[in-house]
């Protein structure tokens, strides 16, 4: 009989640990009409969120004024992304435009920020697809992919991985987008859970973000 409550007990502990697991990290890509994509999903999102990291197609120093501007929009704090900068909750990061934006772990076993100079991913730099694959292998399905509207298929393999790993993951809609490059190819190959209007994405990616 005492084997047997204790065997419910680990059970029980078990059961309510997994629903107690909750989305870890947020990750977004996006290329051609993102900056207006991104504009209109950034300033809904409400605390609290764990942190967002994004690669948006951009030249330098453009990155860093649109973070600022959307910081003046958001409660959420927005910046451009640093190299070795410990990820916060309620904080949104955006890759610096000419570099690659990935994750790593630091020696207390925290994500950070790996921004560096490398050859082009897809005829891009910062690329979607750099970003994806290492949260897919650093986060795996504590983590949501979001894809939004861009030309060509970057996010794409990366999204994959994600998936692969149990993330869920959302794309932009056909409709909403400027170009329905990198979301189709997403949807197409598989790795969206769900397409979303752009007018939506915020609800959806808070409503996963909750429901994890």
């Amino acid at each position: 009989m005492a084997e047997s409550i204790k065997r419910k007990f680990v059970n029980f502990k078990e059961g309510i640990a997994e629903l107690m697991s909750k989305i870890s990290l947020i990750a977004i890509g996006s290329s051609t009409g993102g900056t207006e994509a991104l504009a209109a999903i950034i300033p809904k999102l409400r605390p609290p969120l764990p942190p967002i990291v994004i690669v948006q197609h951009i030249p330098p120093n453009f990155s860093r004024m649109f973070a600022e501007r959307m910081n003046k929009e958001s409660v959420l704090t927005v910046k451009e992304g640093e190299h070795g900068e410990v990820l916060q909750d309620n904080f949104v990061y955006i890759a610096p435009g000419g570099l690659h934006m990935a994750l790593v772990k630091n020696r207390e076993n925290k994500l950070q920020l790996r921004c560096f100079m490398a050859p082009p991913v897809h005829s891009c730099r910062p690329a979607v697809d750099v970003l994806f694959k290492s949260v897919a292998e650093l986060v795996g399905d504590k983590a949501l992919g979001v894809i939004l509207t861009g030309i060509g298929h970057d996010g794409t393999a990366g999204l994959l991985e994600m998936k692969a790993k149990g993330s869920p993951t959302l794309g932009q809609d056909e409709s909403t987008s400027v170009v329905y490059g990198m979301p189709k190819s997403a949807f197409e190959s598989g790795a969206v859970d769900v397409q979303v209007p752009l007018d939506n994405m915020a609800l959806a990616i808070t409503s996963t973000v909750n429901k994890s």
